[in-house]
């Protein structure tokens, strides 16, 4: 069997998380099998449709990488080939024309749940003889067509949770076509997956009650049987289902404030699925080759933005420098910095990013000298003459270093250190000022590393600077 999978969202704005997720194992499991991915777009609900949201989607699935060999298909483009596959199941008896109001269909759910009963059709028009259902079209009648559900019980089998089977009792009589002519989901997706070939349909477990139509119409019609997977949900920490009110979902989000797509896939890709338990970085190619929907769980994954920010920066810290820096500019807005300082800056800084985003006000440091409190020159114990004593020592020695000695950093600290132990000073005294002085903050990389990033003319200015704070 040619494997062939789906990722088909609907067009109602930004790509979810757990929408990546499922577009994610569909890629991954088609390319474990040498198989097909594509994209469909299901439109087919023009009311919840947003202006350019399948732009956004098609876009950051190419961001993400996951490429699709087929698609983008629009069902809405698609019309003629339902009606055709719905006027086959009217004339099979396996659907029927509902000329029902709006008004009648409200008022019959407000009775079933009054009763505390299930809410679905009670069937009115399903004995309505071809004469009568003629006569109500050609008097203008608006109506559906709804599938006829059989007696007994619908069994299938999902790849991830077993065999699940449903009594058809339970089962509405499910509108195919509406009054606008356009199919519902149900319809639609059938028919889509049938013609498309898709043979793996690895989706969220919110359709699972959904599935005893579609294998209905699937028997009705006569097709294969694809293998159903239906994916658990991702959870926020509290183990409700992952919402925009306690935080970010959007992927764009995420790639937006500098999330690496790799991270993001990693990450994502082991919620609810665990290759091994040894290890939790995997690139693409190490996820393709040890998916197996056999080992994705039932139960429901919780997304923890604190395992995706460790993940990020582990991303960060491994990636190679010359694409850290390409990845980086776009996060500096109008800042002007030379490439050959921001490579050092990113080799100084990466250790204390999270994200691309961060290292704006990283950088924003070695090209803007930040204002700071003197007080935060004192080391310690010490007082202002002597953070002043020892910053004006460290800088006549800096003034007699040759300028190559800058283009080491391991090198300008080995003679820093040397400088302190000669003259058998107190390593904080020194470098603690020198820091702050550099820096403009207490907490920063090492004041070899920024001397290094700034160079000996900066440095000297900016030590200068700190001695004239301190005697002010």
């Amino acid at each position: 069997m040619t494997v062939k999978t789906r990722f088909a969202p609907s067009p109602t704005g930004y790509l979810h998380i757990g929408g990546l997720r499922t577009a994610l194992y569909n890629y991954l499991f088609a390319k474990k099998h040498s198989g097909t991915f594509l994209l469909r777009i299901e439109d087919t609900d023009q009311t919840r449709y947003v202006e350019g949201a399948v732009e956004s989607l098609i876009e950051t699935l190419k961001r993400m990488g996951l490429t699709y060999q087929e698609g983008p298909f629009l069902q809405s483009q698609r019309l003629e080939i339902y009606h055709k596959y719905a006027d086959q199941l009217l004339s099979a008896g396996h659907a029927y024309r509902c000329f029902c109001s709006k008004e009648r269909l409200e008022e019959l759910r407000k009775q079933q749940e009054a009763m505390k009963l299930s809410t679905k059709y009670d069937r009115r028009c399903l004995n309505l003889t071809k004469e009568e259902v003629e006569d109500k079209i050609k008097n203008g009648e608006s109506s559906v067509i709804r599938l006829r559900i059989p007696d007994g019980e619908t069994t299938f089998d999902d790849a991830i949770r077993g065999t699940i089977t449903i009594p058809n009792s339970e089962i509405d009589d499910q509108v195919l076509i509406k009054t606008d002519g356009f199919p519902t989901y149900h319809l639609a997706v059938v028919v889509d997956d049938h013609l498309m070939g898709i043979t793996h349909i690895i989706r969220g477990e919110e359709w699972i009650s959904a599935v005893p139509k579609h294998v209905i119409m699937y028997q009705a019609f006569g097709f294969e049987m694809p293998i159903f997977a239906h994916l658990p949900h991702v959870l926020n920490p509290d183990r409700s289902k992952l919402s925009k009110r306690q935080g970010d979902v959007a992927v764009e989000d995420y790639l937006n404030k500098g999330y690496l797509p790799e991270a993001l896939n990693n990450y994502v890709a082991l919620l609810g699925f665990n290759p091994s338990g040894d290890r939790e970085i995997y690139t693409i190619e190490e996820l393709v080759e040890a998916f197996d929907l056999s080992r994705v769980n039932k139960s429901g994954a919780i997304f923890d933005v604190a395992k995706l920010n460790w993940m990020n920066a582990y991303y960060i810290r491994n990636i190679d420098i010359n694409v850290l820096l390409e990845l980086v500019k776009p996060f500096l807005g109008d800042m002007v910095i030379k490439t050959e300082t921001l490579e050092k800056v990113l080799m100084v800084e990466r250790s204390r990013a999270t994200t691309l985003a961060d290292f704006a006000p990283l950088a924003r440091m070695y090209t803007t000298q930040q204002s700071y409190n003197p007080e935060a020159l004192i080391w310690k114990k010490a007082d202002k003459a002597d953070a002043s004593k020892q910053l004006e020592g460290v800088i006549t020695f800096i003034q007699n270093l040759e300028l190559s000695i800058f283009d080491d950093s391991a090198l300008l600290e080995s003679r820093i250190k040397e400088y302190i132990e000669k003259g058998n000073l107190q390593t904080g005294n020194v470098l603690w000022p020198m820091r702050v002085a550099l820096s403009g903050s207490e907490q920063s990389a090492s004041p070899f590393e920024i001397a290094w990033v700034l160079g000996k003319e900066e440095t000297l200015l900016r030590l200068r600077n700190a001695v004239e704070k301190l005697n002010t």
